[in-house]
């Protein structure tokens, strides 16, 4: 969710992976099928119904929230932006 401030431009959530989220959020909010078949974006997922950016954020997604787990990474940062 993004919030437009005076002074700041950026996310509410400030959580680490909040970037990746909000971008596959949107990715999938305009792709064809959540738009023309009014599919729900999880549905288009489990479907494999929505275009290559989409999947490739989702895989981006992924990795971000494995490295809050992984211990051996905790060291290096977290992967999201």
């Amino acid at each position: 969710m993004v919030s437009f401030a005076p002074d700041e431009i950026g996310l509410v959530d400030q959580s680490p992976c909040a970037g990746i989220r909000a971008d596959l959020k949107s990715c999938l909010l305009k792709s064809d099928c959540c738009k023309k078949d009014k599919k729900t974006p999880r549905e288009c997922l489990k479907d494999g119904l929505v275009p290559e950016e989409c999947l490739q954020l989702r895989q981006s997604f992924f990795e971000c929230k494995r490295s809050l787990l992984d211990n051996r990474r905790r060291f290096r940062g977290h992967k999201g932006y």
